[in-house]
C-alpha cells in the first residue's frame, strides 16, 4: 500500500485499516509460533503498513491542530 493512497482516506477509514492490520499481524505471529506460517515476508509488510498508517494519522492530526 502506498502512502499516497492512504492520504486520500479519512481518519476513520485509516483507523479501521489499522485495526485490520493489527489483527493480521497478531494472526501471523500466532502462525509463526505454531510453525504454520508460509510467507514470512508478509509479517514485515504488515508491520510496515501499520506504521505507515500511523504516520499518516499523526500527520493528519498535526494538520488539524494548526
Amino acid at each position: 500500500m502506498k502512502a499516497d493512497e492512504l492520504r486520500g482516506k479519512s481518519p476513520d477509514q485509516l483507523r479501521d485499516q489499522l485495526v485490520a492490520l493489527k489483527k493480521e499481524a497478531f494472526n501471523l505471529r500466532f502462525q509463526a509460533a505454531t510453525n504454520q506460517l508460509e510467507n514470512t515476508a508478509r509479517m514485515r509488510v504488515v508491520r510496515r503498513d501499520a506504521a505507515r498508517v500511523l504516520t499518516i494519522l499523526n500527520q493528519k492530526a498535526a494538520e488539524a491542530a494548526k
